[in-house]
């Protein structure tokens, strides 16, 4: 992505294809990885890291806002979880036509193992920044993070 980027091109345009093309290739090691020593997908991993913060469980709609995707997607990677019995759905008492979504004990053991991984991969990932260069991307990340949060309010 960055090789679209020359000296001609704006300053900001260079380092959002550099943001870009940070974050693709670390997501892209994060993913193989998963598939390859946990056979699981990203897509997967997430929904289930979603469920891990919620012990009670999660609406199949509230599942598809926090993961910002189609509720039809969710239905797939729910199905998916519950045939390997990594997730349960339960019918909810107020409306029979709506489900929560929950770990099962294997789906927390199997979650814990993945997310102990996935920690040390994104520590090794980040290792070329010193912890004081993180610290500080963090900082300058969650600048643009408000700024750009404000500029989407604005109307064109």
């Amino acid at each position: 992505m960055e090789v679209r980027a020359h000296a001609d091109h704006h300053a900001s345009l260079r380092l959002w294809l550099r943001l870009l093309s940070a974050t693709t290739r670390i997501e892209d090691t994060i993913r193989q990885r998963l598939r390859e020593q946990f056979g699981i997908t990203l897509p997967r991993f997430d929904l289930m890291a979603q469920l891990e913060r919620e012990p009670q469980g999660l609406s199949m709609s509230e599942l598809s806002r926090r993961m910002m995707v189609t509720g039809g997607n969710v239905t797939a990677i729910v199905d998916q979880l519950e045939k390997e019995q990594l997730v349960q759905r339960q019918m909810q008492a107020s409306d029979r036509r709506s489900y929560t979504v929950s770990l099962t004990e294997a789906g927390r053991s199997a979650f814990a193992a993945m997310a102990q991984a996935h920690e040390g991969w994104v520590v090794e990932l980040l290792s070329p920044l010193a912890e004081r260069e993180q610290t500080q991307l963090h900082t300058l990340l969650g600048t643009l993070k408000s700024g750009t949060s404000t500029h989407s309010k604005e109307k064109p």
